[in-house]
């Protein structure tokens, strides 16, 4: 397990309430051991990784009331967190100064906008989120560990451990499998464009949960359909410590959501030397320099998607000019380093306001 502070040295607890993989809970696994290099942070939840540092969620009742600064900092990600955090401030007596990351891009409900109020900082992934929430905000947009997603060194022989084709072009889709993630509009679009590309393969990666089953089938159905299921792969959810490889192994990245409130997907890829196709969702306009790390289309068009990728794939040369932009990208204006440092910033000052 990753080594944690005394509890009375803790400065900043960082909740991950969710038991299941998502996009807030990879942000938290990925930066508290970055930020822990340089404050005392400890992750909370009922499913973390061992190499981040963390304390148990029974801990936090017999937390010491004040830290070393006297109060601490509570970084909550989710509604739940923010209750849970004015739960332990106001019933329990725990000296918090709390703060809230919003990656939202849409209308927040009565509850979340009266959660907010009751932070003492917000931070927005983009300046999209910053414009829904009332109140003023830090915009802090996510960054990569540069250093575990990188370009494979050997990207042939990595298929072949991994079980994938060796030869051709590789095109994944990477996520929940449903309809906001443009899961069947990928699908579509790959089983137009890869008749054109005799060599080619797509992979569809991600957990559908119970609900989303029959969609999930419907889409193996199509993929049968039209003759490709050994070229359209489905692949289960794998853990955060191994998506790296998933990327690297890539040619061409596709995140076809119809809607998204940051999206890490776009730099996961990219920092591993992959081009993006992505609609005009969440943070991927900020994220993917259309004409230079990739291309960007409208969602919900599988027809603009298709042919985006059946361009890509047309012109080698360019790709390979991209794999080499999208890697620079990510390590000028992504990195996570970058991240952790502005969010520090933000505990420092909330932590030398005292207890007030």
């Amino acid at each position: 397990m990753g080594k944690a502070p005394h509890p009375r040295d803790i400065d900043v607890i960082a909740p991950n309430f969710k038991r299941r993989l998502s996009g807030v809970t990879a942000t938290v696994v990925r930066l508290v051991p970055v930020q822990a290099r340089d404050i005392a942070i400890v992750a909370t939840g009922p499913v973390l990784p061992e190499h981040v540092p963390q304390i148990p969620l029974s801990r936090l009742i017999t937390l010491p009331r004040s830290g070393p600064s006297g109060a601490r900092v509570w970084h909550a990600r989710r509604n739940v967190e923010m209750i849970g955090g004015l739960a332990l401030k106001h019933l329990l007596c725990k000296r918090l100064r709390l703060m809230f990351t919003s990656a939202s891009q849409r209308q927040q409900s009565g509850l979340t906008r009266w959660l907010i109020r009751r932070m003492d900082a917000v931070v927005a992934t983009s300046d999209k989120t910053a414009a829904y929430l009332e109140g003023p905000s830090t915009v802090i947009m996510h960054g990569i560990d540069t250093d575990t997603f990188a370009p494979a060194q050997d990207r042939a022989a990595l298929r072949a451990r991994m079980g994938l084709p060796v030869e051709g072009p590789l095109i994944g889709c990477y996520g929940r499998i449903r309809a906001q993630k443009g899961t069947d509009a990928f699908v579509d679009a790959m089983i137009d464009t890869l008749p054109r590309h005799p060599g080619a393969h797509a992979i569809v990666m991600g957990r559908a949960v119970e609900k989303d089953q029959a969609f999930l089938e419907d889409l193996k159905q199509r993929v049968r359909g039209a003759g490709l299921a050994e070229r359209i792969l489905f692949k289960p959810e794998v853990p955060t410590d191994r998506m790296a490889d998933w990327y690297a192994v890539l040619d061409l990245y596709v995140a076809p959501q119809r809607w998204e409130g940051f999206g890490l997907t776009p730099i996961e890829a990219m920092a591993t030397g992959c081009p993006v196709v992505a609609t005009r969702v969440g943070a991927f306009d900020a994220l993917v320099a259309s004409g230079e790390t990739g291309t960007l289309v409208d969602p919900g068009d599988s027809v603009a998607l298709g042919r985006a990728v059946d361009a890509a794939l047309a012109d080698p040369a360019r790709l390979a000019a991209w794999r080499i932009a999208s890697r620079q990208r990510v390590e000028t204006d992504f990195s996570i380093e970058g991240e952790a440092r502005a969010l520090i910033a933000i505990y420092r000052e909330l932590l030398g306001r005292g207890d007030r």
